[in-house]
């Protein structure tokens, strides 16, 4: 795991070395300080000799000024280090995720990837600052500290080895009783930001149904279980103070009785004044060491959490990958599936297709109608190879579609999936996202040929309004149509509409199509959706039904040959299926 974490390091290896060489010279200097004072009490102050204490009182006045300045430099090179790497790491989990399946992405859930992008990179920041420079401090000072308190006098610094392991014992206790709790919050975490993601996203609806309270008790609820874990570690780690405040007072305490013990004893040869206070001073410095190490404990414990999870995403294998020397080239627009079938977990009764055979010409306009879950959308996906088919092939251009360069593949197919979405920034910057080269002319095509201009132009700042992120201040048939302008504008060779005009009334609807025949005869265009009218005048269409094609013709032929199409198409003319926005 660290050697994982490690890698994102990289160009801040200098400070993340040069901080513990600072952190080692102020050590040092703190170390001195006890000594320089003995000397000043015991050669000066005692002897009566002011040139030994001036010069004694110059070199104290140094080494606490270099102390001072190797701590302020160890503390901003130290900062510099940490905020590199957390930013390294940022960006390592971000490209990683870039380059999941669909099928890693549920895995870990959208919320608990923003949790480890987020919470869990700054407790391993805080933690590697800690650890970089208070972690190099602190066995730093108790070792040289210890030494020169076996220098002064071995039997006093026996009190201090006696104390070490009783502290050491009840630490390590108590980090192992806290860390399962700390685990455990960060999975509350994920649910947390998954709450917040919903209601945030869903506010409409859940304004619609009035269901605020509802949402604030489910927030409440998960919010409290976060607060009762870290009341329960927080009162397992409040032992430490008390745990260490008394081996400090019991140290001073027993440094004190047997040091004037010694003292008057031997008349001072075995123990003097100014080397009993330097004691005193070597037994904080101790002492505080220790009592470092419970904070560095309690530090590592929670990030220990939070870096399992971080390297979890950093080592997670992407389902899909390219071959050796993956083809780079997209000779056209055929589709043709071989006895496909797919299932979204690797359980044969779970399979949401079964026994696909299709071919696609390109160029050809192919309507899919099916129920909710009868794997209209999951067929779709394997075109573009967001998912890979089970079993059986899937070919594009009379190549299998893992024989590609996966972004070569997806370049060369366009996919409007169900829910549009649409990113903060402009109309323009937004279709830009099919050709980020395109021209405003190009922009203003494919936005005609969406339906899309009209609305467009009504906007004061036209093709530079401001679009809010979810693309929340314009309606749900203008996002559709934007959507299928930013497909458009990619040139693709297949052009997948997943139920994406859903929105917008026949009339749109009727245009959009027409342009599609008119102005990319070229491209195979797969059309999924409910009203019949949206697909009728394509070349063949699909009906499908619990994951398998139980029809296939024209919109003439399955009403002849297909109950399910002919029932939906007598219920939708009768009914009426006029949808405005």
């Amino acid at each position: 795991m660290i050697k994982r974490l490690a890698k994102s390091i990289r160009e801040y290896k200098k400070e993340s070395i040069l901080t513990p060489v600072l952190v080692a010279l102020e050590v040092v200097m703190e170390v001195i300080i006890p000594l320089l004072m003995a000397k000043l009490i015991d050669d000066g102050i005692y002897a009566g000799n002011m040139n030994e204490v001036v010069k004694l009182g110059v070199e104290l006045l140094i080494a606490a000024a270099l102390s001072l300045i190797f701590g302020v430099l160890s503390g901003a090179v130290a900062a510099k280090a940490s905020a590199g790497f957390a930013k390294n790491l940022r960006k390592d989990l971000y490209y990683k995720v870039q380059d999941f399946s669909f099928s890693n992405i549920d895995k870990f859930s959208t919320s608990s990837l923003v949790t480890r992008l987020t919470t869990d990179v700054t407790n391993v920041q805080s933690a590697f600052q800690m650890i970089i420079r208070i972690a190099v401090r602190t066995p730093l000072m108790l070792v040289f500290s210890l030494i020169m308190a076996f220098n002064i006098n071995k039997e006093l610094s026996l009190i201090f080895l006696g104390l070490i392991p009783f502290v050491a014992i009840a630490l390590g206790f108590l980090s192992f009783k806290v860390h399962p709790i700390f685990k455990r919050v960060f999975r509350r975490y994920d649910d947390l930001n998954e709450v917040v993601e919903e209601n945030v996203s869903g506010i409409r609806v859940v304004k619609s149904y009035v269901l605020e309270e509802k949402e604030k008790k489910k927030f409440g609820n998960i919010s409290k279980e976060i607060y009762d874990d870290f009341i329960k570690a927080e009162k397992l780690m409040a032992f430490n103070g008390p745990v260490m405040q008394g081996a400090i007072y019991a140290s001073i305490l027993l440094i004190s009785w047997l040091g004037a013990r010694i003292i008057v004893n031997s008349g001072m040869t075995e123990l003097t004044t100014g080397e009993l206070t330097s004691m005193m001073t070597y037994a904080i410095q101790i002492l505080s060491s220790l009592m470092m190490l419970t904070m560095i404990l309690v530090m590592c414990t929670m990030a220990r959490a939070s870096a399992q999870r971080i390297v979890e995403v950093l080592e997670e294998v992407p389902d899909l990958r390219n071959k050796e020397n993956p083809i780079e080239e997209v000779k056209n627009g055929d589709i043709e599936f071989k006895n496909v079938n797919f299932s979204y977990i690797d359980k044969k009764d779970k399979e949401v297709l079964q026994n696909i055979n299709l071919k696609i010409k390109s160029g050809e306009t192919v309507g899919i109608i099916g129920g909710t879950g009868d794997g209209k959308s999951s067929l779709v996906n394997l075109i573009p190879r967001l998912y890979d088919a089970t079993e059986g092939e899937v070919l594009v251009g009379g190549v299998n579609v893992k024989d590609y360069d996966i972004k070569a593949l997806r370049n060369q197919v366009a996919n409007v999936l169900q829910k549009n979405i649409l990113f903060s920034g402009t109309i323009k910057e937004n279709i830009r996202w099919g050709d980020e080269n395109a021209t405003d002319e190009e922009i203003e095509r494919v936005c005609k040929l969406a339906q899309a201009d009209e609305f467009i132009q009504g906007f004061d700042d036209k093709y530079d309004t401001y679009i809010e992120q979810g693309g929340t201040n314009v309606s749900g048939g203008q996002k559709q149509r934007l959507c299928i302008a930013r497909a458009l504008l990619k040139k693709p060779k297949i052009l997948i509409l997943d139920d994406s005009t859903s929105a917008v009334d026949t009339k749109t609807d009727s245009l959009i199509r027409k342009a599609f025949r008119e102005e990319i005869p070229n491209t195979t265009k797969i059309i999924i959706a409910q009203r019949i009218s949206s697909v009728e005048d394509a070349d063949k269409i699909l009906v499908m039904q619990n994951g398998k094609i139980v029809g296939m013709g024209t919109h003439e032929e399955l009403l002849k040959s297909n109950d399910i199409y002919r029932e939906v198409y007598e219920s939708q003319t009768k009914g009426g299926d006029d949808n405005n926005e």
